[in-house]
């Protein structure tokens, strides 16, 4: 993991990223349309559950903005995650043959959900300027809330994608834990519905939560609690982050313990 990423690695990394586009739309009749589909599918169907129906959200400003902004960031998270995941694996063939990093694998399969992510808020951008909402200045702070995001999905994965060359069953309990924390994370509903106190706080070091929290401040309103509001302390926007930083430096660590191995262990 400490190597460069020299030009040779470059041209490689941008090959499978290629690739995994390719064989990710491979047979689709829509292709890579789906990329954009997907957010939006959804957000519809949530929108008409829990905004029209169940009146969620009625308080805040530019709601369905707000919803669709943080199922695109839950979407870049899930993406990162299940790509990485089974990355390794599904390049068993590619990593007996060719003496290649095997970290390059796993960074692939996050660019690619990078892309789709740059691609999904250009839609959100589309949905801000029809919606005539006001662009807000601090929106330029939106690329640091999705570094922060890329470098806990990369984290994560490359724990995942170790962890699955031997145990199979991970992608289990990964999924479980995905579905879990796409409603207990404050994506569907503001924040405000979760009681004060233990619970906002509990809820708002969830690395994910604050990043979409703190997104939601930046391009959508101001009217949106962040991390620090829930806490009465700025500083404390710094601990989520930690946590993403520690969970990428285990991942690195687990990673390149294992990863001389997988060839042997798939």
């Amino acid at each position: 993991m400490k190597q460069h990423l020299s030009k040779q690695n470059r041209a490689l990394l941008s090959e499978l990223v290629r690739t995994d586009f390719k064989l990710r739309y491979q047979g689709s009749v829509l292709g890579y349309i789906w990329s954009l589909l997907r957010p939006l599918l959804l957000f519809t169907i949530l929108y008409l559950v829990f905004v029209k129906f169940l009146r969620l959200g009625s308080g805040v400003p530019n709601f369905p903005i707000y919803l669709l902004l943080g199922i695109v960031l839950w979407m870049f998270f899930n993406d990162i995650t299940n790509q990485g995941l089974k990355s390794i694996v599904g390049r068993v063939d590619l990593i007996r043959k060719v003496r290649i990093p095997r970290w390059l694998i796993v960074v692939s399969s996050s660019v690619s959900a990078l892309i789709n992510l740059t691609l999904n808020l250009l839609v959100v951008l589309i949905f801000l300027l029809l919606s005539g909402v006001d662009l807000l200045l601090t929106g330029f702070w939106l690329p640091v809330v999705v570094l922060e995001v890329f470098l806990l999905g990369i984290g994560l994965s490359l724990i995942l994608a170790t962890a699955y060359v031997k145990y199979r069953d991970i992608s289990y309990i990964w999924e479980i834990i995905l579905q879990a924390g796409f409603y207990i994370t404050p994506i569907l509903y503001p924040l405000s519905l979760i009681p004060e106190g233990f619970f906002q706080k509990t809820v708002m070091l969830n690395p994910l939560a604050q990043a979409i929290q703190d997104a939601r401040y930046a391009l959508v309103t101001h009217q949106t609690d962040t991390i620090s509001s829930v806490y009465g302390n700025p500083m404390m926007r710094l601990v989520p982050i930690l946590i993403c930083l520690v969970l990428l430096g285990v991942g690195i660590l687990y990673f390149k313990k294992q990863a001389k191995h997988f060839a042997e262990d798939i």
